[in-house]
C-alpha cells in the first residue's frame, strides 16, 4: 500500500444499504484526494470466531487461518481505516465485533496495567447508520452504542480518530442526504 492509503471495511450485509453508501461516498472523496483504497466486505470474508485462547497476544496475530491474516495485514500497511457498520441493538454486527475479537493480538500487547498499543500512527473514520431516527438513536443510546464500541477498539489500538458520521433513520432514507455526505467529505482530510 501507498503511503495514502486506507482500509475501508463493511461491516453490513447490505451492499446496497445506507452504510454501504457512506462507506462509498468516503472512498469516492478519499479517492478524490489523492488516496489508494482497498475494500472489504466484511460478510464476505472467511473469519471463524474467536477462541478465546490468547495465542496471538504472544503471535501478534491470530493463529487460527482464515482471512483474518490478510485484513491484519491491510491494517499493518495502511495509514488510515475507514469502518462502516451498522447499529445493530445498540452494537455493531457480530462479524463486526469478531474482527475487534480476532485482531486483539494484532492491535495491542498485553501488560501488568493496560494493553499496550501496536497501530500508533494510524487513524481511523466511523461510519454508521441507525433505523431509529433522530435524536432518538443518540438519547436512546442506539447509535451511541455502536460508536462507543468501534472507537474503544481503535483508541486501545493507539489510533487517532478522524471523527464520526452518523446517519439516524436510515430506512426511510431512499439515498444518501446531502449533510451526511458534506459530513463525510469534511472527515478525510
Amino acid at each position: 500500500m501507498s503511503k495514502k492509503s486506507i482500509l475501508a471495511i463493511l461491516g453490513s450485509p447490505h451492499v446496497n444499504g445506507m452504510t454501504a453508501a457512506m462507506l462509498d461516498c468516503a472512498i469516492c472523496e478519499a479517492e478524490r484526494k489523492g488516496y489508494t483504497v482497498t475494500k472489504i466486505n466484511l460478510y464476505e470474508k472467511n473469519l471463524f470466531y474467536c477462541k478465546g485462547c490468547r495465542a496471538c497476544m504472544k503471535t501478534q496475530t491470530c493463529i487460527l487461518k482464515d482471512d483474518i491474516q490478510e485484513i491484519a495485514d491491510f491494517i499493518h500497511k495502511c495509514q488510515v481505516v475507514i469502518l462502516a457498520a451498522p447499529v445493530y441493538w445498540a452494537n455493531v454486527p457480530a462479524p463486526v465485533k469478531n474482527l475487534f475479537d480476532r485482531l486483539l493480538g494484532t492491535a495491542t500487547e498485553e501488560t501488568s496495567t493496560f494493553p499496550k498499543p501496536h497501530l500508533q500512527g494510524k487513524k481511523y473514520l466511523l461510519l454508521t447508520s441507525c433505523n431509529t431516527p433522530a435524536p432518538f438513536s443518540w438519547i436512546l443510546g442506539q447509535s451511541r452504542g455502536a460508536i462507543r464500541n468501534m472507537n474503544e477498539f481503535f483508541k486501545t489500538a493507539g489510533m487517532k480518530p478522524m471523527g464520526k458520521v452518523v446517519c439516524a433513520g436510515a430506512a426511510n432514507k431512499k439515498e444518501l442526504p446531502k449533510q451526511i455526505v458534506r459530513k463525510i467529505e469534511r472527515r478525510l482530510k
